[in-house]
């Protein structure tokens, strides 16, 4: 009898362990950009209640012990001449590539690291139903390439809140790459297009036959 109830309890025990087992992450995924472009939802936008403040950034970046802010550690990875780091995180020398503008920068300072959708597009597109805590890991996203990018500053505030349907990067040789970007930043986080911008999106998608967009959804 006792056996019978040990064989029970085991039994039992076994038959949760499968619940306990974290969901594997949806594998990276690469679509041509008319394809990934075709996958967007498509909703009306609405900026209603929208504040910046509303998306915490930047904060203690990936590296908590580093003591460099999500700023700090992309500068650090996106360095083409990696800067010397010193107390406090304080960025001096290095080099980077602002690709908005094709530009070299040998001075920290004068970059932006710029959400590649602007915090303001993103709460349009769906942002504004997240909790604030998912709303911050998407102003400190740095789990995709495209998420967050140092550029020049006056290239990221030309751009500011604008979509592809109202701005491009003044590099016409990088409009396929930006495009390609805005879309995986999309897919990633599962926001919405309206209509005008998909409109943009899609001739984009037809001048850019090559151009493949590559995302993981966000966790």
């Amino acid at each position: 009898m006792v056996n019978a109830v040990v064989r029970g309890l085991v039994a039992a025990a076994l038959a949760v362990i499968p619940a306990l087992t974290p969901t594997p992450a949806q594998a990276a995924e690469t679509l041509p950009l008319a394809e990934a472009v075709a996958g967007l939802p498509v909703a009306l936008e609405s900026r209603d209640g929208y504040d910046r403040s509303k998306f915490r950034h930047w904060n203690t970046g990936d590296d908590p012990t580093d003591g460099c802010n999500t700023r700090a550690e992309v500068l650090l990875h996106e360095a083409i001449e990696p800067p010397a780091v010193g107390a406090g995180c304080r960025l001096t020398g290095g080099s980077w590539y602002s690709y908005y503008d094709t530009t070299m920068v040998t001075a920290a300072g004068s970059l932006d690291i710029d959400h590649m959708v602007p915090l303001a597009e993103a709460w349009d597109s769906g942002a504004s139903e997240w909790t604030p805590q998912r709303r911050e890991a998407y102003a400190n996203d740095q789990g995709a390439e495209a998420s967050l990018v140092a550029v020049t500053a006056r290239s990221n505030r030309s751009k500011a809140d604008q979509d592809p349907a109202q701005w491009l990067p003044p590099a016409t040789d990088v409009h396929c790459r930006y495009v390609g970007d805005w879309v995986a930043t999309k897919l990633r986080w599962a926001l919405t297009v309206d209509d005008t911008e998909l409109t943009a999106l899609q001739n984009a998608a037809a001048d850019c036959p090559g151009q493949t967009v590559t995302y993981e959804p966000a966790p």
